[in-house]
């Protein structure tokens, strides 16, 4: 049985559970670090705890799936706030060379996230300046990096962008981005001495122009001169890649992946969060995966159907100028998966076309089909989000040894992504008084009560129509919020004979 430890980006499900119940599904052993030593929304993990956990585990461990940023600074979000010194930082950084010195077997697969530039001013998850500021840093982000591209050209732009700050709050705000890229820099040199197998730095809520950008670049050129490119991949994603790299590490051997589009130009669609199509992004998650596309369908491991819009995202549903658009027949779309379905291949689904939850005219196509046959599923936050969730899904599907495992980690991104992100999230939020999309606050008890109320039937009747079949039983907790907000739900359920 191979034995993983994971330390995860924080403690959400999809961050948290469903990354390792992926790997349990293959019968892998799972390790996680203790409650205390990881991040709870914005409040830091306990660095010092991960890192005694870590060395007392290692040694029984075949694998190890860590983010950089829970080990070193707290956790994704804690990453982009605190003010831990670079030294410090550094030194954290330093105990996978010790992990790999008492088990040199080991194979380390690290992710990063380059510090994005949010396109809400939220100061809970970013700086509690950006709030105020956000608009403004954003301008200067865009900027400094048309200035970097284009010369002096652009240098009025930049003047002014930089005036409309205040100096200090620049200076802190690109001071973090710098101490996150040397960490970012520094995780490159362990992966060219041999220390890490392999390394993700992605890119999170990320756009054609600003400082994210400018540091993909930075970092590409540093992977150039140490010649990593065999083992390192730089794309749009951050709250999957435990996933992705998890699939890597079980599955190692090359896959290759058939990829089906619900729209002839499909891999032409534009994405809302990502600064690429969904074509090259396809390709970005299925490479880091350890995987490749496919020339025919008959010599493909698995089907990757991936909705896509008919030319763009849009954050509202139903959009009928740029997503749901004749660019694209959900019809068609679905008949291709029945029948890919019939043929007994393995069909991981991505539904891109919106942005935050599925779609809701394919989720109800999709009631024709038998669900629980489904190799994988997943239509959640970012269309990076949810593609490394299906590419994950499809590799690791003739490795599935738990049954009962692989149901409930379906099951679980059903009831997530569709029931509860594309129908009862905004019903929740229709019965509340004018809700922060930040903070719920007073308002979070009353949201969790109709949350409960709404959500609970639904994923029963789910359940009883698409699963109940299996012969397997569901066990069902009481959902209620991550965090003081309605982006992230948590639904408790457990599936078993």
């Amino acid at each position: 049985m191979t034995r993983l430890l994971l330390i995860p980006p924080d403690t959400r499900p999809p961050t948290l559970d469903h990354p390792a119940g992926l790997a349990r599904m293959t019968g892998t052993e799972v390790r996680v670090p203790p409650p205390g030593a990881l991040p709870d929304f914005f409040t830091p993990g306990n660095t010092a705890t991960l890192r005694e956990w870590l060395l007392d585990q290692v040694q029984a461990a075949d694998v190890l799936v860590v983010c950089l940023e829970t080990l070193t600074l707290g956790g994704m979000i804690p990453a982009r706030r605190v003010s831990d010194p670079l030294e410090d930082v550094l030194a954290r950084l330093a105990v996978l060379r010790e992990v790999r010195a008492l088990n040199p077997e080991l194979r380390i697969y690290a992710c990063g996230v380059i510090v994005r530039v949010a396109h809400d001013n939220d100061p809970h998850e970013e700086k509690p300046y950006y709030g105020a500021w956000g608009r403004e840093l954003r301008a200067y982000s865009t900027a400094f990096d048309r200035h970097a591209r284009h010369g002096e050209g652009e240098r009025a732009a930049l003047d002014e962008a930089r005036a409309a700050l205040p100096p200090d709050i620049l200076a802190d705000w690109l001071g973090t981005r710098e101490r996150n890229r040397a960490l970012h820099l520094a995780a490159l040199d362990l992966l060219a001495e041999g220390t890490l197998t392999h390394l993700c730095l992605t890119l999170d809520d990320t756009t054609s122009y600003g400082l994210a950008a400018f540091d993909r670049r930075m970092l590409e050129t540093r992977a150039d001169d140490l010649g990593v490119w065999a083992r390192l991949d730089i794309y749009p994603g951050a709250d999957e890649v435990p996933c992705t790299l998890i699939a890597r590490a079980l599955r190692p051997e090359p896959v290759r992946a058939w990829v089906r589009y619900s729209g002839a130009l499909g891999a032409g669609a534009e994405l809302i969060y990502e600064d690429r199509p969904a074509g090259e992004l396809v390709r970005a998650h299925l490479r880091a995966a350890g995987c490749r596309v496919a020339d025919t369908l008959s010599e493909a491991d698995f089907v990757l159907a991936v909705n896509t819009p008919g030319t763009r995202q849009a954050s509202w549903q139903p959009d009928f100028a740029v997503v749901d658009t004749p660019h694209r027949n959900l019809p068609a779309f679905v008949d291709d998966l029945r029948d890919d379905l019939a043929a007994g291949r393995a069909v991981s689904l991505a539904d891109i076309a919106y942005p935050n939850g599925a779609e809701r005219r394919l989720w109800t196509l999709l009631q024709a089909l038998p669900l629980a046959n489904l190799a994988g599923y997943a239509a959640w936050n970012t269309a990076g989000n949810t593609l490394g969730s299906a590419v994950a899904f499809g590799k690791l599907a003739p490795l599935v040894r738990n049954r009962a495992a692989q149901l409930e980690a379906l099951f679980a991104r059903m009831v997530d992504d569709a029931l509860y992100q594309a129908f009862a999230r905004a019903e929740v939020r229709a019965r509340l008084d004018n809700p922060s999309p930040i903070d719920l606050g007073a308002q979070r008890a009353e949201a969790e009560a109709h949350l409960r109320e709404i959500i609970t039937p639904r994923i029963r009747a789910l359940w009883e129509r698409h699963f109940a079949h299996t012969g397997l039983r569901l066990d069902l907790g009481e959902a209620h919020l991550a965090w003081p907000r309605l982006f992230t739900g948590v639904f408790p359920l457990e599936v078993r004979a």
